[in-house]
């Protein structure tokens, strides 16, 4: 049974780690609405690249011509997979999730005959990678020294996807990370980006569009940034991610902790109050010997 002062010294170090966490709890919670923000605000730029290519691609798709990005090599051997995780742990099973819908991914094409190779972005991810597919990482990035995430982190990861695509070193890429949905709901998300998927744009009620110079034209200039315009919506979603996650972890840290003192306390109390009651005892039973 643990002494009161162990008891005592148990009780003082979970109050200091609840002060943590509900410290960091805090700031989760301010950074979280300017990364929500930024997340819900890139999405309708997202949406409308999506329909302009899908209205460009449908007359493109199948031609002899059709830009190699949106064609692709015509092979599906190797394939290079992105990995967006945070640069920071204590949020939750935000990069867990992520790694393990990767890793599901790597066996799967593993048990294909498929060729892997992955690119992590964030620290968590290439750690957690490293173990089992660590001869597989061909580049790591980390974002750690990044005060603010803008668009030219999306275009350095973009033009390093590019090059490898340009010299033949995969067929299919894949783009992991995690879609924003609430502070307690975040969606482990896996998008192909090479060859470019285009979706079918809505309908136009029957309006028909003439491009100059050409469709082919047009896309071969618009896919590019279009595949950047993806990775950044995917890093913007994962920071709101990691936001609501380490929100909502803490917030259960915290309660925790004060669970913890509770029950602590009370045992405290308890053992107190038996050592007072065993020196009553001692003392009345002295004073019957005289």
């Amino acid at each position: 049974m643990p002494s009161l002062k162990d008891l005592k010294n148990r009780i003082a170090s979970v109050k200091a780690t609840q002060k943590i966490t509900k410290a960091m709890q805090m700031v989760a919670a301010a950074k979280l609405r300017r990364a929500q923000e930024a997340a819900e605000a890139a999405r309708p730029f997202a949406t409308r690249m999506a329909d302009v290519l899908g209205n460009l691609a449908a007359g493109a798709v199948g031609r002899d011509d059709a830009p190699r990005l949106m064609a692709g090599t015509g092979r599906t051997q190797v394939h290079l997979l992105v990995v967006c995780t945070a640069e920071r742990g204590l949020c939750g099973g935000f990069n867990s999730q992520i790694v393990r819908l990767a890793r599901e991914h790597i066996n799967r094409l593993l048990a294909e005959g498929k060729e892997v190779k992955i690119i992590t972005v964030g620290k968590k991810g290439a750690d957690a990678l490293r173990r089992d597919h660590g001869g597989r990482i061909i580049e790591r990035i980390e974002l750690r020294g990044l005060k603010t995430l803008d668009f030219s982190v999306a275009a350095g990861i973009q033009q390093k996807v590019l090059e490898l695509f340009e010299t033949n070193q995969f067929d299919v890429c894949t783009l992991f990370y995690s879609r924003f949905r609430s502070v307690i709901a975040q969606i482990p998300t896996a998008k192909q980006i090479v060859p470019f998927e285009v979706e079918t744009a809505a309908s136009t009620g029957g309006a028909l569009y003439d491009y100059e110079p050409g469709e082919t034209e047009i896309l071969e200039e618009l896919l590019p940034r279009a595949i950047a315009v993806q990775i950044f919506t995917a890093l913007l979603e994962n920071a709101a991610s990691e936001q609501g996650a380490r929100m909502s972890a803490m917030d259960n840290a915290t309660r925790n902790a004060g669970d913890m003192i509770n029950k602590l306390s009370l045992q405290y109390n308890r053992s107190r109050q038996a050592m007072i009651t065993k020196e009553l005892i001692e003392i009345i039973s002295g004073a019957e010997a005289l």
